[in-house]
């Protein structure tokens, strides 16, 4: 599995032309990390083992604990603080998604039946909570400041989760309201990535600074573009069932920006976008509504002007592969949309 992930990297997330020796010591960082992940995820309970490992073992691109690699080679590299860092925030990033199958009451994840489906969603909770003990148990040995950034990071996932359920207040901007969401529930633990990766690499305050608000932009930026992804392509190769957010009544940026126009398909599209769609060939027609809107449109010039603002954090880092490789995600991330 590491070999596999590591290998996948360059195209998955667009660093094909990346410099090839910083390549090799992130994609061997990486073998290390999912060594490390296989030995804190395990359990001599064998139930236990069976539902962490699920997602452990399905895979995934490991962006965070990537970001966390490539942001370390500003610095010292790939320290043994670094791997140990790496492997939290993934940890914490898979709880997470444990968390939001149940939520979502999603039946795949990364291509495989969610644990809430294959057991229960008593099971899913307690796996996702298992990871994040786990993984507060990492950061810990990485001492009191490490532990301090986890637990805040914890609590913004957590109250992301929450203002996205509850919806946005009254007479509050939903595009407002989505983008702060997404960038506490994703950018959040994205950032502290970066955060992390400079700490224990030996980088400087300035550089750290930089390395976390990249972080938190380019974050929010990636699920910017899931959403285009989710909506513009007629099927995806992420795993997870199109529509899920249809289906769960989550309004994505694109939606947002659809239902605030005023044409003569707009009242039929609010119509669908009430509530949770539970039909098939409804969710179908909402996405080909949503496909013939403005709102793509304008949820793609939101997403540019977030890569250009995660490209201009990179001009207070040094010039050296590792700035180039984040300028390649920049750019990346809106080129996965087309």
């Amino acid at each position: 599995m590491a070999n596999q992930t590591a290998a996948s990297l360059p195209a998955a997330l667009g660093l094909d032309n990346a410099d090839p020796a910083l390549l090799d010591a992130v994609t061997g960082g990486l073998a290390r990390v999912e060594d490390l992940l296989l030995t804190v995820a395990h359990s001599d309970v064998d139930f236990v083992n069976q539902a962490a490992m699920h997602l452990v073992k399905a895979g995934g691109k490991r962006f965070r604990p990537l970001f966390t690699l490539l942001s370390a080679q500003f610095a010292g590299g790939n320290t043994d603080a670094v791997i140990t860092a790496a492997t939290a925030v993934e940890m914490v990033h898979l709880a997470t998604l444990y968390h939001d199958d149940v939520m979502d009451e999603a039946t795949m994840r990364r291509g495989e039946v969610s644990v809430n489906a294959r057991w229960d969603n008593t099971i899913a909770i307690l796996t996702g909570d298992f990871l994040f003990a786990h993984a507060s148990r990492l950061v810990a040995d990485l001492g009191s400041d490490a532990a301090r950034i986890i637990a805040e990071t914890m609590g913004e996932l957590v109250t992301g989760q929450m203002r996205e359920t509850i919806g946005p207040r009254d007479g509050e901007d939903p595009v407002r309201h989505y983008l702060s969401v997404i960038g506490q529930k994703t950018g959040s633990l994205i950032a502290t990535a970066g955060r992390y990766g400079g700490m224990f690499s030996g980088a400087g305050p300035e550089q750290v600074r930089a390395l976390h608000r990249y972080g938190e932009i380019i974050g929010t930026a990636f699920q910017i573009s899931d959403d285009v992804i989710d909506i513009a392509s007629p099927a995806t190769e992420s795993g997870k069932t199109q529509g899920t957010d249809l289906r769960e009544g989550v309004r994505t940026l694109p939606m947002l920006y659809a239902l605030a126009e005023d044409g003569p398909e707009s009242g039929r599209l609010r119509q669908l976008l009430s509530g949770p769609i539970t039909d098939d060939a409804a969710v179908d027609e909402a996405l080909a509504l949503l496909r013939r809107s403005g709102g793509l449109t304008s949820a793609a010039q939101t997403l540019a002007d977030y890569a250009a603002r995660a490209h201009a954090e990179l001009d207070m880092l040094p010039p050296c592969p590792a700035r180039d490789a984040l300028e390649l995600l920049s750019r990346y991330v809106i080129a996965r949309t087309r």
